[in-house]
């Protein structure tokens, strides 16, 4: 399983790059502009073929599910810790049937004790950040939870097997993919690991 994290700040050709990577098999791509507003996130996913929408995970404007034939929602840490204790509240007005629920994770043991059952969880950073300068890894071990965790952080299609002994079911890719010269090949590498 491969999450590919949108970078934060567009780069050039991202909307053509992320078109060759849904045509090659992509099937989670977690829409997280931080500096984009609602309108500007709706433009985004206009741009986007709206055959691979159901393959996209909003962070922010959870709402658009209803507009969009989205994948499903993510919850950051600080939104998760603000919401999932009343969650029948939180999902009132959201068309959720048949979504995806994940949420972002910085500590094994707030992992490991979260009562709210999520389709997946993302723990980082698992290595030192290619994206974050200065977010050291922290080699998480997750072999004995019984939960679907993604692991993040410093990932490439050279380390994908060090993930794999920890125990996580997948990878959470953001500068491995965009920071690289030739992102379509790096996935296709990480991809090519899973099958």
């Amino acid at each position: 399983m491969i999450v590919l994290i949108a970078p934060e700040t567009d780069v050039s050709n991202e909307i053509e790059i992320l078109h060759q990577l849904f045509q090659e098999g992509l099937q989670y791509y977690h829409l997280r502009k931080p500096n984009k507003n609602y309108e500007e996130h709706c433009a985004y996913l206009n741009q986007i073929d709206s055959k691979y929408h159901n393959r996209i995970v909003v962070h922010f404007f959870h709402e658009m599910v209803n507009e969009f034939n989205l994948k499903g929602i993510h919850f950051q840490e600080q939104k998760r810790i603000d919401n999932i204790d009343n969650p029948g509240q939180y999902f009132l007005n959201l068309n959720m049937y048949g979504k995806t629920i994940s949420s972002s994770f910085h500590e094994l043991e707030v992992l490991e004790n979260c009562d709210f059952e999520f389709d997946y969880h993302l723990l980082s950073p698992v290595f030192s950040s290619i994206s974050k300068k200065g977010y050291e890894g922290r080699g998480f071990d997750v072999n004995h939870i019984n939960k679907r965790i993604v692991g993040m952080g410093g990932v490439t299609s050279d380390n994908i097997i060090e993930f794999d002994k920890l125990g996580f079911k997948g990878v959470g890719v953001l500068g491995g993919i965009w920071n690289s010269s030739e992102p379509l090949m790096e996935f296709k590498k990480m991809k090519s690991y899973f099958e």
